[in-house]
């Protein structure tokens, strides 16, 4: 089985779509738990409660990695980040039977593509996706490193990447507005 997440209702077939790497693709994952993290993007959740007009693509926020085992491991960056994420996001995640891979690694693991669409073979609605990753996390599905948990080398890497993520964001408005109002203290120094 393979499994796909969407803010979107009634989808009966999922479409490729111009992915990261400039091809048409449709993501999924073998892992039901892994998709949670897609049912809310952190940058254009901030930037909708926030009052920001974007009306281009949003930027996307992936916070998280994986531990030794394969489980998935969802970090917090910032203080509260699991539930102003996700708290009182609804969606769905579909599964699909049969996909034809794409030719290429996704170097996600446990992560599959598919260059044609593929027709769904189940939905499950999630009501709340944050209470939906707390019970993944209390079955022992994915792991939570929760901002206060977070180590110094953790936290220096943290604030090395997001002055560079900043920087770089010169085209993404609505990524620098996440960046300067989850970061202050980090971004308080560059120039709008």
């Amino acid at each position: 089985m393979y499994y796909h997440a969407s803010s979107i209702a009634g989808i009966k077939r999922l479409e490729p779509h111009i992915s990261n790497h400039g091809i048409p693709l449709v993501y999924f994952s073998k892992k039901r738990e892994n998709v949670l993290v897609y049912l809310s993007n952190a940058v254009e959740k901030y930037c909708r409660e926030t009052g920001f007009d974007h009306r281009g693509r949003w930027q996307k926020w992936g916070p998280y990695g994986f531990n030794p085992d394969g489980t998935q491991r969802l970090e917090e960056y910032y203080p509260n980040a699991l539930e102003k994420t996700y708290r009182g996001v609804a969606g769905y995640i579909y599964s699909v039977e049969h996909i034809a891979e794409a030719a290429f690694d996704v170097q996600i693991p446990d992560a599959a593509a598919s260059r044609i669409p593929a027709v769904i073979t189940g939905t499950e609605f999630i009501p709340d996706a944050c209470a939906a990753i707390l019970q993944a996390e209390k079955d022992g599905l994915l792991t939570i490193v929760r901002y206060e948990e977070m180590t110094e080398a953790m936290r220096e890497w943290n604030r090395k990447t997001i002055r560079e993520e900043y920087e770089s964001a010169i085209e993404h408005p609505e990524y620098r507005h996440f960046l300067r109002g989850n970061f202050p203290d980090l971004i308080r120094s560059f120039p709008e």
